[in-house]
């Protein structure tokens, strides 16, 4: 089994979502509860088998800091986190501040 976090960015590595980037919501057993905010929304994860995703690393975005204390995180802020990570790796957030 797989070391994976919450609030670390994955690919879909297996099924129609392949290519595509998600954050891990929660992990429940050998399932992961994924979302990117777009065609899957915080309120109705997409619910994963570990070994259908990649793990590609955490970052230090202020984004994903709240979603790893447990604030609360809007789909709009999520989708830009996610872009950035997309873009730029670990630290392009703090570029464009």
């Amino acid at each position: 089994m797989m070391d994976v976090t919450i609030a670390q960015v994955v690919m879909s590595t297996a099924g129609h979502d392949r290519g595509r980037l998600f954050c891990v919501v929660e992990a429940q057993g050998d399932f992961l509860l994924l979302a990117d905010g777009k065609r899957r929304r915080l309120c109705a994860p997409k619910k994963k088998r570990r070994s259908h995703v990649q793990p590609l690393g955490t970052s230090d975005h202020p984004v994903f800091a709240r979603l790893r204390a447990g604030c609360a995180v809007g789909d709009g802020e999520l989708r830009k986190a996610l872009a950035v990570f997309r873009e730029g790796g670990n630290h392009a957030w703090q570029k464009t501040i």
